[in-house]
């Protein structure tokens, strides 16, 4: 059949700073997404790339004000917010991205690059953010689900607002996953992130 029409995302194979795996509804199924978050010398700026739709700026946009506003929680009380970048990253530039569901993976990505704490590989995650730091419930949870699967990810966070679609899913679909239901920003921080920073 010649070579295949659609590349699937290079997942990351090891633990790493600033890199989060999401999951993404797309019009041909579910598909894996990953988030890249880096900080550098710079006026306090954020930088969004990787052709965004406005949702999803909105939603990195919520992620850092969420970790400002916390930052004595997460070991952030003495970052230089006003002379360093941050810059979010999501690969595949050609494809188009939107949508709220990305929120705990750029929050995730984000605290990770800000602290220097290492992100969980072998999990995925879909959820939206709030300011308040609440995970609020999404949806495509079937196509998700099945994109992780494909991906071999056997970890998902999911938002506890979607139980209900978890439990409907077919027993197939369900076998040999591990979904941790969340309801907090630090409900995934705690799951996802590994080690104390730097």
């Amino acid at each position: 059949l010649g070579a295949p029409r659609k590349r699937h995302p290079s997942l990351p194979e090891s633990d790493q700073v600033g890199t989060a795996v999401g999951l993404a509804w797309t019009e041909t199924g579910g598909e894996a997404l990953v988030v890249e978050s880096v900080t550098m010398k710079g006026k306090g700026n954020l930088t969004l790339t990787g052709n965004l739709g406005e949702i999803m700026r909105e939603s990195a946009t919520a992620a850092l004000g969420y970790l400002r506003s916390r930052a004595g929680e997460w070991g952030l009380q003495d970052f230089p917010w006003q002379s360093m970048d941050v810059h979010v990253h999501v690969p595949e530039g050609a494809i188009p991205k939107d949508g709220p569901s990305a929120g705990i993976t750029i929050a995730t990505a984000l605290l990770s690059s800000l602290t220097g704490r290492l992100v969980r590989h072998d999990l995925a995650m879909t959820g939206e953010i709030t300011l308040r730091g609440a995970v609020l419930p999404v949806g495509g949870i079937k196509e998700k689900v099945l994109a992780a699967r494909r991906h071999k990810i056997r970890t998902l966070l999911l938002p506890q607002g979607n139980s209900a679609d978890w439990d409907e899913l077919p027993a197939w679909v369900r076998e040999d996953i591990n979904a941790r239901l969340v309801s907090s920003v630090a409900d995934v921080f705690s799951l996802a992130l590994v080690g104390d920073g730097d």
